[in-house]
């Protein structure tokens, strides 16, 4: 087994500061994510953080790493293609609940039953917080927001429980109030090889005053205190439903399973970009200028 140099927190510093609201939850997963890497010792060139658009979706800007701000909903699909190409690099994706549970829950189920190994942390404020205040697919019933003045209508999505059923093989629930469990539930999902879901309570201290930190504070508590037993497939399926006056922190559910790119034969001869194209570099060069 290799060694693991863990590496200072310094290594993943980005060049530009965040700019979220002050006590918004996102900071705590920036920072957690920056541990996760540098305790598993990953340096910031085998690295490549993937996001969509909203407020959470900005991460991969202040983070020293690879890095792609992609289109809204699209994160799993552009980091799938990244992964893909170099199966070499841990690709991490980060993004809201209204950008992979909304426009991109399409990819996100599909990811998920191939069992890529990636890892996708969603920072879930349940609300729309870039543009300003609108209801998001994990809004609770009743939620008064500015597209759902009266109150919402809709039921809200789940996502842990839609994970464990649609394949995914690491499913987790942090909260960025609790950051020395969250830099553990990232850092194992990382290391897993699967599909690793991180659904982040990550509070919005600007428009979301129901799901405040001192509202989850109240009522999570950590998995881990009651010896839980994540490999248990219908008893994880049953506690990620457990919402209200106990909401469940940590690794709810973990099973190894055939990823997808142990099966796909075209990468059994290891990463594409590493693989001979099979062309003259001058042909390759023609057909690039012809793109570009």
């Amino acid at each position: 087994m290799a060694t693991v140099i863990e590496l200072p927190l310094e290594t993943y510093k980005g060049p530009v500061d965040p700019d979220w609201c002050p006590g918004c939850g996102d900071f705590g997963v920036l920072r957690s994510l920056q541990m996760a890497a540098g305790k598993l010792g990953v340096q910031p060139k085998d690295l490549m953080v993937v996001s969509g658009i909203g407020c959470s979706s900005n991460l991969p800007g202040f983070i020293h790493a690879y890095g792609i701000h992609s289109l809204h909903g699209r994160a799993v699909a552009v980091a799938t293609g990244a992964h893909l190409a170099n199966t070499d690099m841990k690709v991490v994706m980060t993004g809201g609940d209204g950008d992979g549970y909304g426009i991109g829950i399409g990819h996100f189920i599909h990811a998920m039953r191939r069992n890529l190994d990636v890892t996708y942390i969603v920072m879930d404020n349940q609300i729309y917080g870039l543009t300003t205040g609108q209801a998001s697919p994990t809004t609770t019933r009743g939620h008064k927001t500015k597209s759902t003045p009266k109150g919402n209508a809709e039921v809200p999505l789940n996502p842990v429980a839609m994970a464990i059923t649609a394949g995914a093989t690491y499913v987790a629930r942090g909260f960025s109030g609790e950051q020395k469990q969250l830099v553990e539930l990232i850092a194992g999902g990382m290391a897993h090889k699967g599909f690793a879901l991180i659904d982040v309570y990550s509070p919005c201290v600007t428009y979301n005053k129901i799901n405040t930190y001192p509202w989850f504070k109240e009522r999570v508590y950590k998995l881990e205190d009651e010896n839980w037993d994540p490999s248990d497939f219908s008893k994880s399926l049953t506690k990620s439903f457990e919402w209200g006056e106990k909401i469940p922190l940590g690794l709810i559910y973990k099973s190894e399973q055939t990823t997808y790119e142990e099966v796909e034969p075209v990468l059994q001869r290891g990463a594409l970009v590493k693989q001979p194209l099979g062309i003259s570099k001058e042909t390759m060069a023609e057909f690039i200028d012809e793109m570009i």
